[in-house]
């Protein structure tokens, strides 16, 4: 028998093993290592297979869960996403029963639940629901699958308690996840978070969970609430009706978007929609999209093959599977351009701005790693910007204190550089349904005026500067993976820059020990003399380090060498 850094995990393994109420999948796909082991104790692809599977639980953060789908306390499958939602479930019931600090008295504790088109998801959101029942707690269903938003919608439609959403986002097939939601529809704090952390620490994943027979105390959210929402979306709208005029290729990347964003667009009059075909029905395998992330070039093939195929598209629109982003190419000069999730945010401000009255004193809401471009386009309509941390709750939190004091209609737009957008109040969360009718009527808008959102962008480049970011994404999996990736982290705090490209560093802020006004979190962020700024952060739901690079030159040229050369100095860093 091999000890070491094995002994626990392999300890672990054989409790679920021995364990009368494993599933049987989980059983089979187990027996395949464990009896490797039997044949050859020292067997290192079983011994390594098993550590990556046991060596952790899944961390339940203020993302919820997110994890490769598989047998093991590391891995997203029905007795870990059972457990979390059992500790989801006594939280709401403390609350309830306790406290009465989250529901009306009287008023039966409720949570709202939805998914996305990914392996496990449907099975997972079913058994979620009959841990809540089986918790006396009344659960609202989405029938099928639905977007994220969506699930923000149903929560503060039916008053819930708490909503889960059964989602891995952007993340390759073999991952899923679970998005948990507090009372106000907004991804929970991290104060409410770790309280559910808290309940879900003290249960045994085999012993402690309740779980209803069947569905039959199950409410299954009605067509009128889909209808509802859709509706709250269309309110947003700016109201210009030159739709007609665009022709646009629209692929949900196999995911949720499919029904409710063709639903919207046919809404608000856009011409002709074409979907791409291979990527139209729900997926979890997403066969032509590996990764299916709107923000990567790859994901996208398809669909700018066939917009360079019929060759009269004026946009293509791509949604990610739980449909909260949404990524574009636009048509200009015959050639169909990319553009990020910054220039959408800046282009999307400016429009709103352009068209809508805006109320007195309007706000909008970034995320530190977004553009600073913004800040110049805001302060051209006197529009003050918000600057939160990175995760769209951080925007729903300022829409609810402008709500709790009356000023909603303050807010203008919040957006985050990783596709995320939203122009309303009646989610919080970022919506790939509204934001793709706002992109096809500010394409619209243009498209009337004689010109597109390529050209306008590069106007604004003319007028605020020219600003330019991107980011670096480096994959740290598996254990020896995330422990590198905390050195990293660690060494640039003992160490931090004082240079990149050349230019000094003139301050620094770490989020995670600085006194900034906003949570703590692990977030360092260096500006140098020349303007430009380099931001690291380890991701919050996926295994990877993320660098944030920004410029501002005296030309695209210009602004892109300097991004180039800081890339090069950041990767050579991190190695």
């Amino acid at each position: 028998m091999s000890t070491g850094k094995y002994e626990t995990v392999l300890k672990q393994c054989k409790l679920w093993m021995d364990n009368s109420k494993l599933d049987p999948a989980m059983r089979a796909e187990l027996e395949v290592y464990t009896k490797a082991l039997d044949q050859n104790p020292e067997d290192a692809a079983a011994l390594d297979e098993i550590y990556e599977r046991f060596y952790k639980e899944l961390e339940f953060g203020t993302g919820g869960l997110r994890g490769i789908l598989g047998a093991g306390t590391n891995r997203m499958n029905v007795h870990t996403v059972a457990k979390a939602t059992q500790g989801l479930a006594n939280y709401v019931n403390n609350h309830y029963a306790v406290k009465k600090t989250l529901f009306k008295k009287g008023k039966k504790a409720s949570v709202a639940i939805s998914y996305d088109s990914r392996n496990m998801s449907k099975e997972f959101a079913n058994m979620c629901a009959r841990v809540l029942v089986a918790n006396d707690i009344e659960v609202y269903l989405y029938k099928e699958l639905m977007p994220t938003p969506a699930l923000s919608f149903a929560v503060r439609h039916y008053g819930c308690a708490a909503g889960i959403m059964i989602t891995a986002s952007h993340n390759p097939a073999k991952y899923n996840g679970y998005k948990a939601y507090n009372d106000e529809g907004c991804q929970m704090s991290g104060e409410q978070a770790d309280e559910v952390l808290g309940e879900i620490n003290k249960l045994d994943i085999f012993r402690d969970v309740k779980m209803a027979a069947d569905d039959s105390a199950v409410n299954y959210i009605p067509e009128e609430t889909i209808d509802a929402y859709i509706a709250a979306v269309k309110k947003e709208s700016t109201g210009f009706n030159g739709c007609k005029n665009l022709e646009v290729v629209y692929t949900p990347l196999n995911g949720a978007g499919n029904k409710p964003v063709r639903r919207i667009l046919d809404e608000i009059g856009v011409g002709k929609v074409i979907i791409v075909p291979e990527q139209e029905l729900p997926d979890g395998n997403f066969p032509t999209a590996p990764y299916p992330n709107p923000e990567k070039k790859e994901a996208l093939k398809l669909g700018l093959d066939l917009c360079k195929e019929l060759g009269t598209p004026d946009l293509l629109l791509a949604t990610d599977p739980d449909a909260d982003r949404v990524g574009i190419a636009v048509k200009h000069d015959g050639e169909f351009v990319l553009l990020t999730g910054n220039e959408v945010g800046v282009l999307l401000l400016d429009f709103l701005c352009q068209v809508e009255k805006l109320a007195e004193n309007p706000i909008c809401v970034k995320t530190i790693v977004s553009s600073k471009m913004t800040d110049a386009v805001a302060k051209n309509y006197g529009v003050e910007v918000k600057n939160v941390l990175t995760g769209f709750k951080y925007i729903g939190e300022q829409i609810k204190l402008l709500e709790e004091k009356g000023e909603e209609d303050r807010y203008v737009l919040g957006f985050e550089e990783s596709y995320g957008y939203l122009s309303g109040p009646y989610v919080r969360d970022k919506d790939a349904v509204n934001a793709s009718m706002l992109i096809c009527e500010m394409a619209s808008f243009y498209k009337s005026a004689g010109t597109d959102l390529v050209a306008h962008l590069n106007d604004l480049y003319d007028k605020y500067g020219y600003y330019k970011n991107d980011l670096m994404d480096i994959n740290f999996e598996g254990a020896a993976g995330m422990e590198k990736m905390a050195s990293i982290i660690e060494g640039l705090r003992q160490n931090p820059l004082t240079s990149v490209n050349g230019h000094a560093v003139v301050s620094k802020i770490d989020y995670g020990k600085d006194d900034t006004g906003l949570p703590k979190s692990t977030v360092l962020e260096y500006n140098m003399e020349d303007g430009s700024t380099v931001i690291v952060r380890p991701s919050g739901t996926e295994p990877k380090l993320k660098i944030y690079l920004s410029a501002r030159g005296t030309s695209v040229a210009d602004s892109e060498r300097i991004i180039a050369a800081m890339k090069e100095e950041m990767g050579a860093l991190v190695k």
